[in-house]
């Protein structure tokens, strides 16, 4: 009885990881792929414009803190000028947040 119980919160805990990156993923297409583009190149007419980085280059990955991510995502992002670059998403719950910066993470090659 303890294996099936502990084998139902094993299989439990992988769906919610897996419903978790499918929300990512979409959040990702409907919200982030008009600028930095599906494969996250930022290689987009929107992309190009606003001089998006390429988030599938390691070195992009290795400057860009989960922290920073975390806090363009809900609060946006302004130029020096003061003109909104990127739109804040705060509509977002901070479990989408956090798997939007991993699913980040997860775009580099």
């Amino acid at each position: 009885m303890k294996k099936i119980l502990v084998l139902a919160t094993i299989v439990g805990f992988a769906a919610a990881l897996n419903v978790s990156a499918a929300d990512a993923k979409a959040n990702w297409d409907s919200l982030c792929a008009k600028c930095h583009g599906a494969d996250g190149k930022g290689d987009t007419k929107m992309g190009q414009k606003l001089g998006v980085k390429d988030l599938t280059d390691a070195k992009v990955q290795a400057e860009l803190k989960d922290e920073t991510a975390t806090k363009a995502i809900k609060e946006g992002l302004k130029d020096a000028d003061g003109k909104t670059q990127m739109k804040a998403f705060d509509a977002l719950s901070d479990d989408e947040v956090k798997a939007l910066v991993q699913y980040v993470r997860s775009l580099k090659k």
